[in-house]
C-alpha cells in the first residue's frame, strides 16, 4: 500500500471522494511533495482522478462502495439529484436512467464523463432565491449522504428545464410512463408548497393546471 493510500485510509476517507483541501491537511511538506505523491499514486493505479481536484481510491471503485448519487454530489457540491433519475429512484418511472441527472446552483450546464461510473449531467434552473432545496430530501447510501428531489419536485423540475406545458394526466402516463396511481398520490397542497420555487410564469400555470385536474 502506497504512502498516500495509507494516509487516506488511516484518516477514514478510503471510501470517500477526496479533495485537494483534504490532501493538503493529510500530507505534510510542500505542495510539490503533495503533487509528487498524488502523481505516483495515479501512475501506480492506486488513485483515480475523477476531475480536477477530486480523487477516489481505486480499491473503492473495484469494491463498488460509492453510490453514483453520492459521487454526483461530491463532483459538484451543492447540487441535488432530480429529473428522470430521481423519478426512477422513487419508482415513478419503470426504467432506470443511463445517466445521473442533477440540478446545479451554478449558472451553466456541466457534463462530466467519469470512467466506471458513467455520465453526470448538471442543469441550472430559473429558481427563486431561498427555494433551491424545497421538496428535496437528504438520503443515505453506504453511510454517505446525498440530496434527492421528491417525486413531485423532480417532475416539476423536468417541466421547468424543458419549458413544457402541462397537457393533462394522459401525457404523463403515455409520454413519461408514470403510473396513474403515483400521480393520484399528489396532494394539491404539496403543489402549492412548490409554487414559490420557480421564477417563470409557465411553471405557475402548470402547477395551477395540475391542481385543477386533481380536484375534478
Amino acid at each position: 500500500m502506497g504512502t498516500l493510500t495509507k494516509h487516506i485510509t488511516n484518516a477514514g476517507l478510503g471510501e470517500r471522494v477526496i479533495t485537494e483541501a483534504q490532501l493538503s491537511r493529510l500530507l505534510n511538506g510542500t505542495p510539490q511533495r503533495r503533487y509528487n505523491l498524488v502523481n505516483r499514486a495515479l501512475h501506480r493505479g492506486d488513485l483515480i482522478r475523477l476531475r480536477r481536484g477530486r480523487y477516489l481510491l481505486t480499491s473503492t471503485v473495484k469494491q463498488g462502495n460509492v453510490h453514483p448519487f453520492v459521487l454526483a454530489q461530491a463532483l459538484l457540491p451543492g447540487s441535488y439529484i432530480s429529473f428522470e433519475t430521481a423519478l426512477s429512484y422513487h419508482g415513478w418511472i419503470p426504467e432506470s436512467t443511463p445517466v445521473t441527472m442533477s440540478v446545479t446552483p451554478d449558472r451553466r450546464q456541466r457534463i462530466l464523463d467519469i470512467p466506471k461510473f458513467g455520465q453526470f449531467l448538471y442543469y441550472p434552473l430559473a429558481l427563486n432565491t431561498g427555494w433551491f432545496l424545497e421538496g428535496v430530501d437528504r438520503n443515505t447510501h453506504s453511510g454517505q449522504s446525498c440530496l434527492i428531489a421528491q417525486p413531485l419536485r423532480a417532475l416539476l423540475d423536468i417541466f421547468c428545464l424543458r419549458k413544457l406545458d402541462y397537457q393533462g394526466l394522459g401525457s404523463l402516463i403515455e409520454g413519461m410512463r408514470i403510473d396513474k396511481d403515483e400521480f393520484a398520490s399528489i396532494d394539491k397542497n404539496d403543489l402549492e408548497r412548490l409554487r414559490p420555487v420557480y421564477q417563470h410564469k409557465r411553471m405557475e400555470t402548470n402547477i395551477s393546471a395540475i391542481q385543477e385536474e386533481l380536484t375534478r
